[in-house]
């Protein structure tokens, strides 16, 4: 299980669109996902430890953006062939366990994934109102463990500030999390 980091944030970049079942039975889309504000666009798998340790934050940051006029949506693209926890079976469980209050996708495929250069999970990508990418950090100081309950809130802050201005900080920290894993 590699640990890898997320390059830095390549402000402006634009949103790429896709179309992926939802563990809901419903087809989203880039369009479909996205807020007035703009739009969280997630990779997060289900047996990833980075991700287990922050599940409930990453409940409790979006519904707080959601609020805020963005749109939130989690893609699953790693292989679950060598990773059964992460079946799309396993995923509406962990969705309905979690109650996330966004779209959860399968990117069956790979090909969104490479479209938005996604390299471990999680990795987030903030976008504003004009599907300008504004954010490529991390949730906050947890790693396979969760963080103190004190921690910046790195996510959450900084797409609070992308809704209000359109404008992401300059200041980044990467995200962490194991590689996406990619079919042979």
């Amino acid at each position: 299980m590699a640990s890898l980091e997320t390059p830095i944030c390549d402000f402006g970049r634009a949103a790429p669109d896709f179309s992926l079942p939802g563990v809901d039975g419903e087809i989203w889309t880039r369009d479909r996902c996205r807020g007035e504000r703009g739009l969280l666009v997630m990779f997060i798998c289900n047996h990833c430890p980075y991700v287990k340790a922050v599940r409930e934050r990453i409940v409790r940051d979006t519904r707080a953006l959601m609020d805020l006029g963005l749109g939130c949506v989690a893609i699953m693209s790693n292989d679950p062939r060598d990773y059964p926890e992460d079946s799309f079976e396993n995923m509406r469980q962990v969705a309905a366990e979690f109650s996330f209050p966004f779209p959860y996708l399968l990117d069956e495929t790979q090909a969104v994934a490479r479209l938005y250069g996604a390299v471990c999970t999680p990795d987030f990508f903030g976008f504003n109102a004009g599907l300008e990418l504004q954010y490529r950090g991390r949730l906050d100081a947890s790693r396979k463990e969760t963080a103190p309950q004190t921690v910046r809130r790195d996510l959450y802050e900084a797409m609070k500030q992308v809704a209000e201005t359109g404008q992401g900080p300059h200041e980044q920290i990467p995200s962490i999390g194991c590689s996406i894993k990619w079919r042979a």
